[in-house]
């Protein structure tokens, strides 16, 4: 029940992620949130790499996930 009102529920960080790159595109996502795992090299499974280890980067990535209102169109 405390998960009705969370938007994140029911996503994988790799959805979130995968999402995030196909409304932005990488270039336009390293601009958004300016981290290296999308800068140099990027990729779906280095960026979960990352961003499994670094809690503040993936708060980040799943606020501008939640404020683009992705989720709503998953």
């Amino acid at each position: 029940m405390s998960q009705a009102n969370n938007p994140l529920h029911g996503f994988t960080l790799e959805q979130i992620v995968t999402a995030l790159v196909d409304h932005f595109g990488w270039p336009a996502l390293a601009k958004q949130i300016d981290i290296n795992c999308f800068k140099q090299d990027p990729s779906v499974k280095s960026s979960l790499k990352f961003l499994r280890k670094t809690p503040w980067a993936r708060e980040k990535v799943e606020a501008l996930f939640v404020a683009q209102k992705l989720y709503q169109n998953t």
